[in-house]
């Protein structure tokens, strides 16, 4: 099993969280680290400050050299998904092949409802995203994209220059829906993140996407299975690294441990000491 991080640009200063980043960069437990996409703090007062999570990590890409990248997930509805193909582009570029494309269909009606950003009903949302993910992968892959949809239309489209990583970045989609979201993964991405839960959760979810990878003639192998581990204030190291272990008896691959706020690089050496005690 491996590591990674997650610093929300949200309730933060800039300098305390690149400080994270430069840090981690030099400390070889942690395959990658992750921002996320929201406008608004999450969980916490909406009212507080939050960073944008794609300009972020455009800077965090140029302060680090090793760290794989990604925005953890992506709303597929705050940015048309050809917009967002020339930026996933454009950082794959800039960060020399470093960077995963997290995305998903999208959940936070506060801060859409504010910006008057279309969200729409639950299927409304699902049947854009599983559009969006069709025309990523033709833009991100094809030297011209045509595409006739309900929420998006193409007529040969460009997106040039192309990432560094072929045939594409890989492509994250978080969430745990049966229905839509683990078929999606299943069709899409190489990548699958469970937002957190039990073991057993993880587990029975786990096995839903195996089986959408049967209907479709798909190796389940092929998709990376990471979840969120929450390092909490009491900066209880061992308990995250009990909690990922027991998620890796289940078959987790990728360990995303959520630091806390005030972010600070003190945590990190503590908990990479902590994960390679347990070997």
């Amino acid at each position: 099993m491996r590591f990674a991080f997650k610093t929300s640009p949200q309730n933060t200063e800039w300098a305390d969280m690149l400080a994270v980043w430069q840090a981690a960069d030099g400390i070889d437990v942690f395959e990658s680290g992750w921002t996320f996409d929201h406008f608004y703090p999450i969980f916490s007062d909406p009212t507080g400050p939050c960073l944008e999570g794609w300009v972020t990590l455009a800077a965090l890409a140029q302060a680090t050299t090793r760290l794989r990248i990604g925005v953890m997930v992506t709303g597929i509805h705050y940015r048309h998904p050809a917009v967002l193909a020339n930026m996933a582009s454009a950082l794959d570029i800039v960060s020399a092949g470093r960077l995963e494309l997290g995305i998903g269909a999208g959940w936070n009606e506060e801060e859409s409802g504010a910006y008057g950003i279309e969200l729409g009903s639950i299927r409304e949302r699902f049947d854009r995203f599983e559009e969006a993910c069709q025309v990523l992968l033709g833009l991100l892959t094809q030297e011209t994209t045509t595409f006739d949809g309900r929420y998006y239309q193409l007529t040969d489209a460009r997106n040039e220059p192309k990432g560094v990583q072929k045939p594409h970045p890989p492509i994250c989609i978080g969430g745990s829906g049966e229905k839509r979201t683990l078929p999606l993964t299943a069709r899409y991405a190489n990548h699958w993140n469970f937002m957190g839960g039990s073991p057993e959760e993880f587990a029975r979810k786990r096995d839903v996407l195996a089986a959408a990878c049967a209907d479709i003639g798909r190796d389940p192998a092929e998709i990376t299975l990471s979840a969120h581990v929450r390092l909490d204030a009491d900066l209880d190291y061992a308990k995250v690294v009990d909690d990922s272990l027991a998620l890796g008896a289940e078959g987790l691959d990728l360990a995303i441990v959520y630091l806390p706020t005030p972010h600070t690089p003190a945590v990190l050496e503590p908990l990479a000491e902590a994960i390679r005690d347990a070997g």
